[in-house]
């Protein structure tokens, strides 16, 4: 039995991410990436949610929100870095979308090393912190 979560969009994406990084390489800031990203994904069909707000509650009360760099059908949280490396901080970085958003899968993809690097993250527990989601 396959267990992949989302695999069939997890590949889309990720093509998508290639295609973007041969055609524009390393070098450029997280937010180039963002743009090209966004119109491979929209021309590859998808519905893609960009610098969607994400508030974030503690007992009740508002304590702060993240700004989630894409958000592809619904379904898989992007979180985009031009880095040397995907670093232990950024896994955890698109952890915490994912339970804020309660959201099963984020792809952490680096466009900043000589090569794309995407890592995949699970929230497994699918565990929802008392969060709202609104656009900005």
């Amino acid at each position: 039995m396959d267990n992949i979560v989302e695999k069939e969009l997890s590949y889309s994406i990720v093509k998508a991410a290639y295609e973007v990084f041969n055609e524009l390489g390393p070098g450029f800031d997280e937010k180039i990436y963002e743009e090209a990203m966004q119109i491979v994904l929209k021309n590859y069909q998808h519905v893609v949610e960009q610098q969607k707000r994400v508030d974030v509650f503690f007992r009740g009360i508002f304590v702060g929100f993240h700004k989630l760099d894409l958000i592809v059908n619904e379904k898989v949280i992007l979180e985009l870095k031009a880095v040397s490396d995907i670093a232990p901080i950024h896994k955890q970085q698109a952890l915490s979308y994912l339970k804020a958003t309660g959201l099963e899968l984020a792809l952490v993809i680096n466009f900043g090393a000589g090569r794309l690097q995407v890592a995949r993250v699970v929230n497994s527990k699918r565990r929802k912190i008392n969060s709202t989601q609104t656009n900005f």
